[in-house]
């Protein structure tokens, strides 16, 4: 069986979700797979409008709910952001979306899928996001040290992004990497991040 860890983080405000995607940006290699998961209003497209800036792209992230993938090709590592919203679990291998994670048609690079529960399929090894906004009580583990800048991973973040989208301030994230490269990356990340395990 893969082993598998998992930090989970309570963030009070918008700019430490972003602060949180912009130092995975930061240090994903080529051939990362990320799955995202939330509700409606969690902050999918928020989080990775985020990782998109860390990575260099200039163009503003929307979610390919439509279109399906979009494709940037300006930052550091190429970006496949995928959306499975509007499929069933059966029209998914349609799309033939290991083509983007194998490396011979496409440049290795991240890939980003959203709604990844609607994956016949799930990639043995990969980064599991996901987002959700909490209950009324609040968590017990809070992000209060997590104070990181989203172009250096230092500082404060403002919330004055113009891309930002009208969300609850605060969400509960949950990062699982399952398999040793994610592993190490989460390790990585927390290093980073002065973040500890749950």
């Amino acid at each position: 069986m893969t082993e598998t860890i998992k930090i989970e983080l309570y963030v009070e405000n918008l700019g430490e979700t972003q602060a949180i995607a912009t130092q995975l940006a930061h240090i994903v290699p080529a051939g990362t797979i990320i799955l995202l998961e939330g509700d409606l209003g969690s902050g999918k497209t928020t989080f990775m409008q985020s990782f998109g800036k860390a990575l260099g792209i200039q163009t503003t992230i929307a979610s390919p709910t439509f279109t399906l993938i979009d494709e940037y090709m300006e930052g550091r590592l190429p970006l496949y952001h995928i959306d499975l919203y509007r499929l069933e679990p059966p029209q998914v291998p349609s799309l033939h979306l290991e083509e983007y994670w194998r490396g011979e048609d496409f440049p290795l690079g991240v890939v980003a899928i959203e709604w990844a529960s609607k994956l016949p399929t799930v990639p043995a090894e990969h980064l599991k996001i996901n987002l959700s906004v909490p209950r009324p009580e609040r968590s017990p583990l809070s992000s209060q040290n997590l104070n990181l800048d989203p172009d250096t991973g230092s500082g404060e973040f403002a919330e004055s992004e113009e891309f930002v989208e009208d969300l609850p301030c605060d969400r509960q994230i949950q990062l699982i990497a399952q398999g040793s490269t994610y592993i190490d990356l989460l390790k990585q990340f927390q290093n980073k991040a002065a973040i500890l395990f749950v």
